[in-house]
C-alpha cells in the first residue's frame, strides 16, 4: 500500500458528523409554545457530548413547516440522545403543541457541508460566499498534500491516473470529514448572515 493510501485511511478512520432535519407544523396558535420548547430541548442537548449546534428555522407561510437542524459530530453521539429519557420526555412535551410526527432527513458527507444554511431554498447563502467558504477549506488542504507528497518521490513516479485518483480521494475525505464542518461552523455568521432589523 502506497503512503498516500495509508494517509488516506488514516483521515477516513473519523466518525463523520452528522446532521439531521425534523419538519413538523405546530398545532395553531400554539407557536409561541412550540417555539419555546425547541429552544429549551436545543439547551438540553448541550449537555450531550459530541452535539456541535442546532437551529430553528420558522416557517416561511404561517402554517407552513417548522425545520429542526442539529448537528452531532458522529452517529452515535446522535444515538445517545436519542435515546435520552431527556429527549423523551422532550417530545412528550412538543407532541402536546404539535400536529404531527415530525419527519426526519439525515445529512452527511458533501451534502451536509452547508447545512443549516441551505433550508428553506429562500435561505441559501449566496453562491459566491460558498464559493469563497469552499476555497478557505481547499487551499490550504491542497497545498498541505502537495508539499506531503514532494517528500515521497516514488509516489511522483507512479502512473498519472492511479496517483491523481489517490491524491484527490484524499483531499476530498480531508474536505468531508474534517475541514469543512469546522470552517462551515465557524463562517456560519457571514454565510447565513441574519436580516437587518
Amino acid at each position: 500500500m502506497s503512503e498516500a493510501s495509508k494517509a488516506a485511511e488514516v483521515v477516513s478512520a473519523g466518525p463523520a458528523p452528522v446532521t439531521r432535519i425534523a419538519r413538523r407544523h405546530a398545532r395553531p396558535g400554539h407557536e409561541p409554545q412550540y417555539e419555546a420548547l425547541i429552544r429549551e430541548m436545543f439547551g438540553k442537548m448541550r449537555a450531550f457530548h459530541g452535539f456541535m449546534g442546532a437551529d430553528m428555522i420558522p416557517p416561511e407561510q404561517p402554517g407552513g413547516c417548522y425545520q429542526v437542524v442539529v448537528n452531532f459530530a458522529s452517529e452515535a453521539d446522535l444515538q445517545r440522545w436519542d435515546e435520552s429519557s431527556v429527549r423523551a420526555e422532550m417530545h412528550r412535551r412538543i407532541r402536546e403543541v404539535a400536529e404531527d410526527d415530525p419527519d426526519y432527513r439525515r445529512l452527511s458527507g458533501l451534502e451536509a457541508w452547508f447545512a443549516g444554511t441551505v433550508v428553506p431554498a429562500s435561505m441559501h447563502p449566496p453562491r459566491f460566499r460558498m464559493a469563497v467558504v469552499t476555497w478557505m477549506g481547499i487551499f490550504p488542504v491542497v497545498s498541505f498534500y502537495l508539499w506531503l507528497v514532494s517528500l515521497w518521490p516514488g509516489f511522483l513516479e507512479q502512473p498519472f491516473l492511479p496517483r491523481t485518483a489517490v491524491f484527490t480521494a484524499v483531499i476530498v475525505v480531508t474536505m468531508t470529514w474534517v475541514v469543512m464542518p469546522r470552517l462551515t461552523k465557524v463562517m456560519r455568521g457571514w454565510l447565513n448572515p441574519k436580516p437587518k432589523q
